[in-house]
């Protein structure tokens, strides 16, 4: 084994000093004190505080909000995966890169853009007023004055819009890396393209997309920029966890916004927890 340089062994040092300091400074300490400042709590006020109406409407809210959108992704993130391996048209570098842009594009702005499409005096919003065919559908059902970015539904569409793409960039190189020719031994063994896909492919997918639906569960419960503008932030109707710590906080109430923060971090780290679990078993019970 070749002995390395004064030069390799001091970039070695320098790159896991800076894992550790970014480890321990950006996450771990602001988690510690997040602890710190749970821990110093009484149990009773922890408890009082977290089971109070709104606080439980939020998590409620939060909770199937998130899933919701964690579903619909690992549906549509896996179609469009799928699409981008397996199929060229023109503009598909275009559509690749449009997958990202919730990354790139503030939650602020992109919450104003979807505000002047679906707001009450939107383009797209124009559909469903008063007077239209869809408006009179819609109070068929007793839906008046319906306004989709103050509904539930306007909630858990900027949720499936920040987190896509944390499905489509899980489950895309896992689905480029397949390796063809397991497709044709299938087919020549009398396989029909939904077999091939259900019974071969499938189930090799599926720890790509258990980790993207996690990770997109995990984001959306932690979403605040785009839901803050989308919502309407109504109590018992639009109001999200994460509004409602900073909510908290406006109001000067450390001891709400510690234990409702403290609540979503708990719920992350399981998260984590049975993604890497999931992953685990599944490579090996696969492998034996």
């Amino acid at each position: 084994m070749a002995k390395l340089s004064r030069w390799e062994t001091w970039g070695s040092r320098s790159l896991r000093l800076a894992i550790a300091l970014y480890a321990f400074g950006v996450v771990g300490f602001p988690l510690l004190a997040l602890l710190r400042a749970a821990w110093l709590q009484p149990a009773e006020n922890l408890r009082n505080l977290l089971t109070q109406e709104l606080a439980i409407a939020a998590f409620q809210l939060s909770l199937t909000a998130a899933f919701g959108a964690a579903i619909f992704n690992t549906i549509l993130g896996l179609l469009l995966a799928w699409i981008l391996v397996r199929y060229q048209f023109p503009g598909k570098r275009l559509a690749d890169a449009l997958i990202d842009l919730p990354f790139a594009l503030s939650g602020v702005v992109a919450g104003i853009a979807l505000f002047s499409l679906y707001g009450p005096n939107g383009t797209i919003a124009q559909f469903w007023q008063p007077g239209t065919f869809l408006g009179q559908l819609l109070t068929r059902f007793g839906i008046e004055d319906f306004n989709f970015t103050a509904s539930q539904l306007g909630v858990i569409f900027a949720m499936v819009y920040v987190t896509l793409p944390f499905v489509v960039r899980t489950v895309q190189p896992v689905l480029a890396e397949l390796e063809p020719e397991i497709e044709e031994v299938a087919a020549t063994l009398g396989a029909t393209p939904s077999q091939t896909f259900w019974r071969v492919l499938f189930p090799q997918l599926i720890p790509a997309l258990v980790t993207g639906f996690s990770l997109a569960l995990a984001r959306g419960l932690g979403e605040y920029g785009l839901v803050t503008i989308i919502s309407g932030n109504l109590p018992y109707k639009t109001l999200v966890a994460t509004v409602y710590v900073y909510q908290r906080f406006e109001e000067f109430d450390i001891s709400g916004a510690t234990a409702v923060s403290l609540v979503l971090l708990i719920v992350s780290l399981l998260l984590l927890a049975v993604t890497n679990s999931l992953g685990l078993w599944f490579r090996f019970s696969h492998k034996y």
